[in-house]
């Protein structure tokens, strides 16, 4: 009867340890766009992060990221965070049509484009994963989510791009745009209706370690998954030991 419970407990504790194995490695491998901090409102101001993971093998890694803004967002304004080995540059294009905020600003000139370039010795290595943040507005107020086509391009000439809107409830493309969905337009007077891009800015670099302490939190847990795993292992090797000991002796059954 023992001999049945601990093969049961160590299969039950190995299955657990495989299942922390496995869930480790179930992670978003395309770029994404990631709010650290409040949301973004209609016709506000935003600061996100874009995460690039590269997917390539070894020797093959990412030199360049850009991302595309829609001209007809009406984006007057970025601001990019610095990122060591890389250098960062905006392009702004001439509106064939004005856009009018509703401040009435007149938005005659508006961001395309942000693209990232590896330095030498800074490229993006397979199997690992670069932050670029970024404060712009204001937002435009005819839509409920803003998306920024990107276009990964690697050390062998390849480029990725991540360019799919993804269906509305539907199934994620293969390629899927990165997305940001916006929260309805404050009030007026409310805390965050005038929030600046400075302000927007600054939000996102206090919140990121809430967001770097939240991916430590799931590798532990995956670590312990493994853990778990390896004493289920040993544990049931040492029952089917003594199992066998006490079958080869006389009289030996339980």
């Amino acid at each position: 009867m023992s001999q049945h419970v601990f093969k049961r407990a160590g299969f039950l504790a190995a299955t657990i340890g495989v299942a922390g194995l496995l869930g480790t490695g179930v992670a978003s491998a395309h770029v994404t766009a990631n709010v650290y901090g409040p949301q973004p409102t209609k016709g506000g101001y935003a600061a996100i992060v874009f995460r690039v993971p590269s997917e390539e093998k070894d020797p093959v890694t990412t030199t360049k990221v850009a991302v595309d803004f829609k001209a007809d967002y009406g984006i007057g304004s970025v601001r990019t965070k610095p990122v060591p080995g890389w250098t960062a540059e905006v392009t702004k294009s001439k509106l064939p049509t004005p856009i009018t905020k509703d401040n009435g600003t007149q938005i005659t000139e508006a961001v395309t484009a942000v693209t990232w370039t590896a330095q030498p010795g800074s490229e993006l290595k397979a199997v690992n994963y670069q932050e670029f943040e970024v404060s712009f507005g204001p937002l435009p107020t005819n839509v409920d989510q803003v998306e920024f086509p990107a276009h990964q391009t690697y050390s062998d000439g390849k480029v990725v791009d991540w360019n799919q809107p993804t269906p509305a409830g539907g199934e994620e493309p293969e390629h899927p745009a990165p997305a940001v969905k916006l929260a309805a337009k404050a009030a007026e007077g409310d805390e965050h209706a005038g929030m600046s891009a400075d302000t927007a800015s600054t939000t996102g670099e206090h919140t990121q370690a809430a967001a770097a302490t939240s991916d430590n939190t799931a590798r532990w847990l995956g670590g312990a998954g493994l853990l778990v795993g390896a004493v289920g292992l040993g544990v049931g090797a040492g029952a089917t030991i003594r199992a066998r000991k006490a079958t080869a002796k006389p009289g030996g059954n339980s």
